[in-house]
This record gives C-alpha cells, structure tokens and sequence, in this order.
C-alpha cells in the first residue's frame, strides 16, 4: 500500500496537553495504527520533529515514542524538506513567534487556541493567515468530544424543537500546590504569563455555543481569584493574578440564554467534569464529555413541589441514554485526522484562525464586563481591525 509521509514540526509537547493529547493520543496513536487513508487510498502517516526549550525533555520523549526526530531549533526544523505543517502547542505568550515564523516558512498551520492574549493580536495573526493564503486550523476540541456529538445531533435533528436555554458546568479543583502537587502549572494563574480560566476557556465556549446552539450575541461576566496564594512548580509561594473562576451568562441569537460556571476551585458533584443542560419546548438533554441523556415532552413526568416531605422520585432515572451509533475515538485524534485530510485532499476545515480570533474577542469582553460591571454586545469581528 502507498504512504505519504508528512512532516510535521509539532513545537511545544513538553507541556502536559501537546504530549498527552496531541503527541501521544492523536499523532502517535495515528502512526500505531497505520495512518488514515487519503481520497486516492494512499496512507497518510505523520512524521513528527519535536520542538521545544529543554533537550533532555525532548531526547527523553522522543526515546519513549520511538522518534528519532527532535531539535531545540525552529527555524531548522521549518526547513526541512519534508516538513508541510507546523504545529503549536506552546505557551499563548510564545505562540505568535511561532506561528510567523511557520507562514515565513509556507507552512501549513495547525495549533491550540488562544492563539494570543488580545483581540488585536489575534486579528492581526488571523489576518496574515488568510492572506498567506496557507491552509490553517485551530484546535476546538469539544465539539468531537462524544457527548457534544451526539448533542449536536439532537439539535441538528430538531429534538428540542425551540431551544430556551443552555446551563453549563465546568472545572473541578485545582491543588493549592502546598499540602498536595497542583495538577495545572504555575502560569495558569499568573495574568503577566497568559493565565486565567477567562482567556482559557471562554475561547472554547465561543466556537461551543456558536456552532452547537446559535451565534454569541453579548456577554455578562463575574469573574473571580478566589484562590489568592498558590505554591509553584518549585515550592515557592506566588500571588495569583489572574482569575481561577468565571461565571458567564450569554445571549444568542434566536433569544437563547446560556449560563456558564467555569471554575479550577469548585469540588465536582456531577458526572463528567463538564456537563451541558439543554432546555427546549419539545425535550431536554444533557450532555458531557462522553455520555448525553434525554427527556422528551412525551416523557416528562410532573413533579410537585413539597419542601414538607421526601422527595420519593428517581428523577436521573427518568432520562433516557442516547446511543453512540458510531465510533466515538478521542477528539483531539479526531480532529488531527480532519486536519491532515484538509491539507492532502483538502477536505474541508472550517476551524480556522477567523473562528479561533472569535474566541478571543469573547474572552476579552468577558474580562471587560467583568471589570465594568456590565453586560457587553459581541460586535462582528473585523479583520481589518489593527
């Protein structure tokens, strides 16, 4: 059978998503199992270079995968004959470096969101992009996780029949890092390094709520550090100066209202760490990462309240499953192969660096009604903005 070898400059595995997600679950899971087919039958199998700032991390990584290839040098990575796209998974910071130094080089583009720290940033790297006309993508990975899938098959199937309202919950605690280790780095709570669960995850609620229920149009935000002193990496106290909660609230169009609770100091009393309760005139779902349950109009039962005696219902019980009726792989794995298919047979991609700047503008006026103490209008994005 023919293959084709893609090289593909993946800066940034060091850190816990691009190895976990990105490296281990998505590229080399791919090579495992033989690559993915192309239009024409041929084999597309993708040849990491791991790139990062500390050689003994990237030999060490390389040895525990089985690649050979690794550098701590960029632009010699970029050059290399075979290499097509470039992908980041760095830190927001250093991403914009990265990402102009892969459109210099004629690369495809493929990375995590944010793609930078502000709206005027991110138009302008989204605007060199499309003129580069270079194929590129942005990583949204909740809309291949299983249970935003099947929800969006119950939208798009017309189940809810008018839809009302969206609640969402998500987050779970993060270790102060004195007693027990913090299971997030240091940075995250740092505003000067990027940080913040504002810039982090209203990003992924944007393309979420855009693309599953109804375009974003305002935005009211209560931000919150309800954590003020952290310990770091190194056992050093630190001041937290960017916000470890957000409690959002959005109107979309079609009069949709969406309430999201993020927070990286809430203790989960839920099923998954993330979970979507959606309310319409004809049924109701909710969806997690993996598993999405329902409730149809013919099937609602009729509660009565009566704080005065025990409730005697089962009320998880009467929601039915929605079935898989597909093969639900790993999302992040999902969307790689989507994206490797857009660059050979050039399939479509429409997560590109427009709707990934979409993002960011919503992650800025949330931290700007949050400061103001106001409910924000999501104005079209300009590219021409400077």
């Amino acid at each position: 059978m023919n293959e084709r070898r893609i090289g593909i400059v993946m800066n940034g595995v060091t850190g816990r998503m691009g190895l976990r997600q990105h490296l281990e679950r998505s590229i080399v899971a791919i090579r495992e199992q033989g690559g993915i087919p192309a239009a024409d039958g041929t084999m597309i199998i993708p040849d990491p270079i791991l790139v990062g700032r500390n050689e003994l991390k990237l030999r060490r990584i390389a040895e525990q995968y089985g690649l050979e290839r690794w550098t701590t040098d960029l632009a010699g990575a970029l050059a290399e004959p075979d290499v097509e796209i470039y992908f980041d998974s760095q830190l927001t910071q250093l991403r914009e470096k990265g990402v102009r130094a892969a459109v210099e080089a004629g690369k495809a583009i493929y990375c995590e969101k944010p793609i930078a720290e502000s709206l005027d940033a991110a138009v302008d790297l989204a605007k060199l992009v499309v003129d580069s006309g270079l194929k590129n993508g942005v990583v949204m990975d909740k809309l291949s996780l299983p249970g935003l899938r099947k929800l969006k098959r119950l939208v798009d199937g017309g189940f809810f029949g008018r839809i009302l309202s969206v609640r969402g919950e998500f987050g779970y605690w993060v270790f102060e890092g004195d007693w027990q280790e913090a299971q997030r780095p240091s940075w995250n709570y740092k505003a000067e390094e990027g940080g913040g669960i504002i810039l982090d995850m209203f990003c992924h609620w944007r393309y979420v709520l855009d693309q599953t229920f109804g375009a974003v149009k305002s935005v009211y935000c209560q931000g919150a550090t309800h954590i003020p002193t952290r310990v770091d990496e190194n056992g050093e106290p630190y001041a937290a100066t960017a916000d470890d909660a957000a409690y959002g609230v959005f109107e979309l169009e079609g009069g949709i209202v969406a309430q999201l609770n993020s927070s990286w100091a809430t203790r989960v009393f839920r099923d998954e760490l993330v979970e979507f309760h959606v309310d319409g005139t004809e049924g109701s779902a909710v969806a997690g990462l993996r598993n999405c349950r329902v409730q149809h109009r013919s099937a609602t039962p009729k509660p009565v309240w009566n704080p005065d005696i025990p409730v005697t219902e089962k009320f998880r019980d009467q929601w039915a499953t929605v079935p898989d009726n597909e093969v639900m792989d790993n999302g992040f794995k999902v969307q790689w192969e989507m994206f490797l298919r857009h660059v050979v047979d050039d399939a479509p991609f429409t997560w590109d660096f427009v709707e990934a700047a979409k993002g960011v503008q919503l992650a800025e006026l949330g931290l700007k009604s949050w400061h103001e103490g106001r409910k924000l209008e999501v104005p079209a994005l300009d590219l021409q903005a400077n």
